[in-house]
């Protein structure tokens, strides 16, 4: 059985503005096992990322717990938390921005490494060639610059220094989508490879859903700072039952052209974040809303491990 590595419950993100508090991330609980992947989908500005970030301590929580290997970490000193940086690293989105173009790869590979000291210049170099030839870079690659790579390589190379500290849970933050669609196939086998040889775990943060559930055990959809549903990969594929989680997928584009896909179109404004109103935030653009949804909304497990936030998903399909 496999043994949790992250735990995370309740957790809460707010950010003050001009009118009041934004709720970026709201409540949101779930664990990860280790050595699996859990993929967090949505639209943009659901919370996907800002999760991620304060899961890492990128952000500073305003409520909740989270627990890494049985150890409460929701609030730690300085000192705990360098060393946890060694545990827990970040896949940016765009590897261009994440690395500074006056340093060379090999620079930019090796910087964790003489930030935590301890280490021979000679034993750096050689643990950097050895990071680049794990991710798949050419020696001959060592001195350059990251303009003078394209985006799959420098992907490569922001994977590699991810990699540098031995780390154990990753956060990947949209890794592929600023890539091309043939540079991503490489780059998602490349992690894939790289979490079964080293036994990594995932946060694997995207609003492209096929590659979600090419790379994930469990997936959690979020909308406006919450999780309105969560279960299996295959699970939620096969039986989605939250209305936005349908109206997602009915969203992927079908492979055969002679096929009419069922599009479900979300019509309706969006909530405001800022200052939410008790009841399910979804309501003003789902087809199926009552009164009933003005009240506050909790996931349920409608099944084994599949969890729902919808006071009328029995309703709505047929449980």
């Amino acid at each position: 059985m496999s043994n949790t590595i992250l735990d995370v419950k309740n957790l809460k993100k707010y950010f003050k503005v001009k009118n009041g508090m934004l709720h970026a991330v709201d409540d949101v609980s779930f664990s990860v096992n280790e050595g699996e992947t859990i993929g967090v989908v949505g639209e943009s500005g659901c919370g996907k990322s800002t999760l991620g970030r304060t899961v890492l301590h990128l952000l500073d929580n305003d409520g909740g717990q989270l627990i890494y290997r049985g150890e409460d970490i929701t609030k730690i000193n300085n000192k705990k938390l360098r060393n946890l940086r060694q545990k827990m690293q970040i896949i940016f989105q765009d590897p261009y921005s994440s690395l500074d173009p006056r340093m060379s790869i090999s620079a930019a590979i090796a910087e964790p490494l003489k930030l935590k000291g301890g280490l021979k210049k000679s034993e750096i170099e050689r643990r950097t060639e050895e990071l680049m030839e794990t991710v798949g870079l050419a020696s001959r690659l060592y001195y350059s610059y990251p303009h003078e790579l394209d985006g799959g390589r420098r992907q490569r190379v922001v994977i590699a220094r991810a990699l540098a500290l031995n780390p154990e849970f990753i956060v990947c933050d949209e890794p592929v989508s600023a890539l091309d669609v043939s540079i991503q196939a490489q780059v998602l086998n490349l992690m894939q490879d790289l979490q079964e040889e080293k036994k990594l775990t995932y946060m694997f943060i995207t609003h492209n859903l096929s590659v979600v559930k090419y790379i994930s055990n469990t997936i959690i959809v979020m909308y406006l700072g919450q999780v309105v549903e969560r279960a299996s990969s295959e699970e939620l594929f096969n039986h989605p039952y939250h209305p936005y989680t349908k109206a997602l997928l009915s969203a992927i584009p079908l492979p055969d052209p002679h096929v009419e896909p069922n599009r479900i179109l979300l019509e309706g404004e969006l909530t405001s974040p800022i200052n939410p109103k008790p009841g399910c935030r979804f309501a003003a653009r789902c087809a199926y809303a009552t009164d009933m949804c003005k009240k506050n909304q909790s996931l349920v497990e409608i099944s084994k491990e599949h969890f729902v936030s919808c006071c009328r998903v029995n309703e709505i399909n047929n449980l």
